[in-house]
């Protein structure tokens, strides 16, 4: 069993995030301000903390830093839309996620169990890369096999997805067109490329991202093409 460690001075918020993850078999601890937070860290074996910005006495961006002097536990930021700025120096000072207010209860499931996920596996040895497998953040694509796993677990794909996925993956951050695509993929000339692309890329972003409305590997750039890169971390 995972200890959740929930820091927010709103109990209401910390009441709300209890009911979203105790479906899930979590032991949920409970502080609301950064030094009780701090201090149940040090007192408990925490597998995943999820913190609040804006707090009395130690607020969630310095209570990071301290963490991060004594621990690599996975913190996710709990932010409003208007902290943009906190979000990326949370980042900066060392939490792994943030997840912005007002919540999607399957949001936070899914980010709880992805950082748990890379958590548990920090201790294991890295296993090798082998020829023909590419790895972008969670996305993982293995030629050999001819599968997908996001954080380790399998993705099922259609043959056009998994091509374009694999065009995009083996290039990452470099930009494809449309037209590009769709000839590099289908192997005919681009008739109707540009709706046919923008369709299987819409399909890929709902397997791959958590919120395929604001994606954070498979971009769109405007006017030029789609491209796979890993901005998690990058100020939006």
């Amino acid at each position: 069993m995972y200890n959740i460690l929930i820091c927010d001075d709103e109990r209401d918020i910390v009441s709300a995030l209890k009911i979203y993850l105790s479906g899930e078999g979590y032991n949920l601890l409970e502080a609301y301000d950064g030094r009780e937070a701090l201090e149940l860290v040090r007192q408990n074996d925490v597998h995943l903390i999820l913190m609040d910005v804006m707090m009395p006495k130690l607020d969630g961006i310095a209570a990071t830093a301290k963490l991060r002097e004594e621990s690599n536990v996975p913190i996710i930021m709990l932010t409003a839309k208007s902290e943009s700025g906190d979000k990326v120096l949370g980042l900066n000072v060392g939490a792994d996620d943030y997840i912005t207010k007002p919540f999607d209860p399957a949001e936070v499931v899914a980010r709880v169990r992805s950082q748990l996920r890379r958590y548990t596996k920090l201790g294991a040895a890295p296993e090798p890369e082998k020829a023909g497998r590419y790895t972008l953040g969670p996305i993982t694509l293995d030629e050999e096999a001819v599968t997908v796993t996001l954080d380790g677990e399998a993705v099922a794909l259609t043959p056009i997805e998994y091509n374009i996925l694999r065009l995009l993956i083996k290039h990452p951050g470099r930009i494809y067109s449309s037209q590009q695509i769709y000839e590099l993929v289908w192997n005919e000339s681009a008739v109707g490329a540009e709706n046919a692309v923008s369709v299987h890329i819409r399909h890929l972003r709902q397997k791959l991202e958590i919120d395929p409305s604001e994606p954070r590997y498979l971009k769109v750039v405007w006017g030029l093409g789609y491209k796979l890169e890993d901005m998690s971390h990058e100020k939006r």
